[in-house]
């Protein structure tokens, strides 16, 4: 048994509640807060069900202040009801990770571990050594993140990627940082907290952004975000936090054995087009500034997304500068 998931059994047990407090909030906006950890997988059914019951209101920040002792009715206590599932359920995301040799594998095991505490987007990536820059993790699936495509493309054009709060806040801290302390701190400026207000508009609500460095010395950093705007609670980020770090070092594992050989070559056209995309344009703007038209660029984009076995031109755009290929 590993020392992870003998932590996790160990530790992280749930507590039996028979006698809880009486909770002051409602089932429906409570069951958001991770204090209701499902121990089942959730299909995708299953997290439609849990988010259109979150009861959320249209509001842009997030949840702030929120106390930890927050409690439910005791007849909507923990829905596994027997001590110690959550704790089972972790167990299995390690033994079903232990082996796996494909990030995106990996990813999807995180991704529905995550879920148990109605987690729905997560993004993971490397912090570069020189800038305080987020770059895709080198691996063989776009999926290394599940943000909404719009907000990736926002981000991509806003350059949210080298300035977001979180992102900085990762250099300082050694342990997990939630969206809400950070929103609420004093040193946090009003452009900062409108970074994490759009986010919100995107569905990312709330959040916990969990540092990470592996043996070689690499630094990334992975975020869990929930569609309802509740704060995490402490077991929920103790959870959280132990799963990040096995998936990281199991990530890392796979990428040394997976160095990729060579990098595509791409023509100077491509590598302009590209590099464009890169910094928010749409084709018929690329072609306004590069003197041709829409069609030859679209053309050109394609041909990248082919080379860099990419889904979309966001996505060839993230790996064109993992890679080194363009720089912003």
């Amino acid at each position: 048994m590993s020392a992870l998931r003998r932590a996790g059994l160990r530790a992280l047990a749930i507590p039996a509640a028979a006698g809880a407090q009486s909770r002051r909030i409602s089932w429906p906006a409570a069951r958001c807060t991770g204090d209701n950890m499902r121990c089942n997988w959730l299909s995708k059914r299953d997290y439609q069900t849990l988010a259109d019951d979150c009861g959320v209101p249209e509001v842009c920040r997030p949840a702030i202040g929120v106390s930890d002792e927050v409690s439910l009715p005791p007849s909507t206590h923990f829905r596994c009801a027997d001590k110690g599932r959550v704790a089972v359920e972790f167990g299995r995301f390690i033994d079903e990770t232990d082996g796996v040799a494909q990030a995106k594998q990996l990813f999807d095991l995180l991704s529905a571990f995550a879920l148990n505490f109605g987690c729905t987007r997560i993004a993971y990536g490397r912090l570069t050594t020189d800038r305080k820059v987020l770059k895709p993790v080198r691996c063989d699936s776009e999926e290394i993140l599940n943000y909404p495509d719009e907000w990736q493309e926002r981000c991509l054009e806003m350059g949210y990627d080298r300035i977001a709060p979180v992102i900085k806040e990762s250099r300082m801290r050694a342990g997990p940082i939630r969206w809400s302390e950070v929103y609420s701190d004093a040193s946090t400026t009003e452009y900062d907290r409108r970074i994490f207000d759009e986010a919100a508009t995107y569905g990312l609500r709330s959040g916990v952004t969990v540092p990470l460095q592996a043996p070689d010395g690499s630094f990334a950093i992975i975020s869990f975000a929930q569609h309802c705007g509740r704060e995490f609670q402490n077991k929920t980020i103790n959870y959280l936090q132990l799963a990040a770090i096995h998936f990281h070092l199991r990530v890392v594992k796979v990428a040394n054995s997976n160095v990729i050989k060579t990098v595509p070559h791409l023509s100077k056209r491509e590598k302009e087009c590209i590099l464009w995309v890169a910094r928010g344009k749409s084709s018929w703007d690329i072609g306004t500034i590069m003197s041709i038209s829409a069609n030859t660029v679209n053309f050109h984009i394609k041909n990248v997304m082919r080379k860099l076995d990419a889904a979309s031109r966001t996505v060839a755009a993230m790996k064109a500068i993992s890679l080194g290929i363009i720089e912003l």
